[in-house]
């Protein structure tokens, strides 16, 4: 559970933080020339950096979620302009902002829930044609039917509902907390950095838009940082695909070869492969073998001493010890071992599952055909003088282990250590 909360905190952080710089900077009161000229071209500049970003790794929902907020920035900002420099609003102001405050969390929760699922050009087609429409029938009624529209947004329906500290209209407060639930129901559902991001994006919008007119270069800096946590959701899950296993959610091989890099003089490499896994897959299936790599990952991530896991290819994992001794690893290494060999895998039969809940709900417990459990050979290795580098620690890791597998499957052994000298149970 710890590691699961380090997990999600890791998705919402750097959305937090570009929320709190936000924040932070919008209510700076004085500002010299260079950040008055920056906060306008920021918007522009994010969106065509980006934009291109997501052009580029085809991530077209980000795309149209940036797109859409900054329309809504090009729109309020042309009536903040008009403000600034003549001391009144415009007269179709409040019509276009209260509009704007209607379609743009319905947008945004829209393109946010929209993931890719057709072909791309197919996919690019429809999301601007939702786009078209939209913008189309708010420009069509804002241009004819000006003030009846404006009478209709601005509305209170539900008295009951409407509070003093309300500075929209009543109707964005329902679209905003139904765009809000859909993205935390997706987030719930799918956990990534993507949906953390457009979770934050929202709530930085929210805050934003009632503040239009009252703090200068707010709605510049809380547009631009909501692109901006798009972009890094879309840098933060690239680095995941390529750094992160995505079957066990270990850190995978090139995440490896990267650590090995930054160890130091003293570190400990350990090797550990899931006994006979090929007999076991063959006779169970891949689906319960990749329940087998799962829980055996889940197991070596919580490897105690400092150790960090990573999925080494196939059933091979690794594990890392920083600036630790072999003798100090060794009882945690056999701590591990002893951990998912005492675990008990329940397989149920797929064709004696009953089809009526309820009578699955009594037989629950009751219908597990058989349980199992996997065992691991671990092989370990020290930095030594011999040792040229760490990939020649990690080979004498991988003789540790081949070792072990000799020495009987279910043990630990150390490189350089006899057969005899294993750590194992006596029933291993």
């Amino acid at each position: 559970m710890p590691r699961l909360s380090a997990v999600r905190l890791s998705h919402f952080l750097p959305s937090l933080l570009l929320l709190l710089a936000g924040l932070a900077a919008a209510y700076v009161r004085d500002l010299n020339v260079f950040f008055t000229s920056l906060f306008n071209v920021l918007p522009t500049l994010v969106l065509l950096l980006g934009g291109a970003y997501c052009a580029v790794y085809r991530r077209q929902r980000e795309l149209f979620l940036m797109v859409t907020v900054y329309i809504a920035y090009f729109l309020l900002d042309t009536q903040t302009d008009f403000y600034r420099d003549n001391g009144k609003v415009r007269e179709d102001a409040a019509v276009v902002f209260h509009l704007c405050c209607l379609i743009l969390p319905a947008l945004y929760g829209l393109y946010g829930a929209w993931q890719e699922r057709t072909h791309l050009f197919q996919d690019m087609v429809a999301r601007f044609a939702v786009l078209l429409a939209v913008g189309s029938v708010a420009l069509g009624l804002e241009q004819s039917f000006p003030q009846p529209l404006l009478n209709w947004l601005a509305e209170i329906r539900w008295p009951a509902l409407h509070g003093q500290w309300m500075s929209l209209i009543q109707l964005a407060y329902p679209m905003f907390f139904l765009s809000f639930a859909l993205l935390a129901l997706q987030y719930l559902r799918e956990p990534r950095p993507l949906h953390a991001a457009q979770l934050v994006g929202l709530l930085g919008l929210f805050w934003a838009l009632p503040k239009t007119f009252i703090l200068p270069f707010t709605l510049n800096i809380m547009c631009s940082q909501v692109m901006l946590m798009i972009a890094a959701a879309v840098a933060h899950e690239a680095y995941q695909m390529a750094f992160r296993d995505e079957l066990t959610g270990l850190p995978g091989r090139r995440a490896l070869n990267e650590r090995m890099q930054r160890l130091g003089r003293n570190y400990v490499l350990a090797m550990t492969d899931v006994d006979h896994f090929k007999k076991f897959n063959d006779t169970h299936g891949h689906d319960v073998g990749d329940q087998v790599l799962r829980l055996v990952a889940s197991k070596l991530s919580k490897v105690t001493g400092g150790g960090r896991a990573y999925r080494y290819g196939g059933e091979e994992f690794a594990l890392v010890f920083a600036a630790k001794t072999l003798e100090e690893c060794m009882p945690h290494l056999e701590v591990i071992r002893e951990a998912i060999a005492s675990y008990q895998i329940q397989l149920r039969n797929p064709e004696n599952r009953p089809h009526d809940d309820q009578q699955g709900r009594q037989r629950r417990g009751v219908a597990a055909a058989s349980s199992v459990s996997v065992t691991i050979s671990i092989g370990a290795a020290e930095r030594l003088i011999e040792h040229r580098g760490p990939e020649a620690v990690l080979k004498s890791a991988d003789q540790a282990l081949y070792s072990a597998k000799g020495a009987g499957r279910n043990c630990v052994v150390a490189y350089g250590q006899t057969r005899r000298g294993a750590v194992r149970t006596a029933a291993g």
